[in-house]
């Protein structure tokens, strides 16, 4: 039998009980599938660490457990967290919103490649090198498409300006 059947079989014979289990302890539906398939995910990954017959119900038992504990500690930590905010954007000043329509104008209309790797460097704080990496390309490349890209936005960004200054004067 190999690696694939196994896990077939496995997954055949287990699913509607780690489904139960999983229904019974979660909130939603989405959460539910999250356990199930992160589950599953893990004894594919662990195949041979899945014990043979019936001792392989109580191994995926424990694995939707841990997956369940992981779930509920990352609830928890968004919970403390979006707390947290709410109580230093209270304990701040009032902001008046600032009009960045014009940025977002300009932004939308880069193509998708630029986006990306501005988003990255920007929004995620990435340098070149990682930058590279998530997109799959050289260092090199990488500093050449975010220096390319911010050409191009400044290019965008005073493009809208000046729309913005001839249809005030009009």
């Amino acid at each position: 039998m190999t690696d694939r059947d196994r896990f077939e079989a496995i997954y055949d014979a287990y699913y509607p009980v780690i489904h139960q289990y999983a229904t019974r302890r979660t909130s939603s539906s989405d959460d539910t599938a999250d356990v199930i398939s992160e589950t599953f995910l893990t004894a594919w990954r662990r195949i041979d660490d899945v014990p043979e017959g019936e001792e392989a119900l109580l191994w995926l038992y424990g694995v939707a457990r841990r997956v369940l504990a992981n779930q509920h500690r990352g609830e928890v930590r968004r919970a403390v967290l979006a707390e947290r905010l709410r109580a230093e954007l209270a304990a701040d000043r009032p902001v008046k919103p600032v009009d960045l329509d014009h940025v977002r104008l300009a932004f939308d209309g880069l193509p998708e490649r630029d986006r990306e790797v501005l988003a990255l460097a920007c929004w995620e704080d990435l340098t070149s090198d990682r930058i590279a990496k998530v997109v799959g390309c050289t260092a090199i490349a990488a500093r050449t498409r975010l220096r390319r890209a911010r050409k191009r936005l400044t290019a965008a960004l005073e493009r809208q300006a000046s729309l913005t200054i001839a249809m005030e004067e009009a």
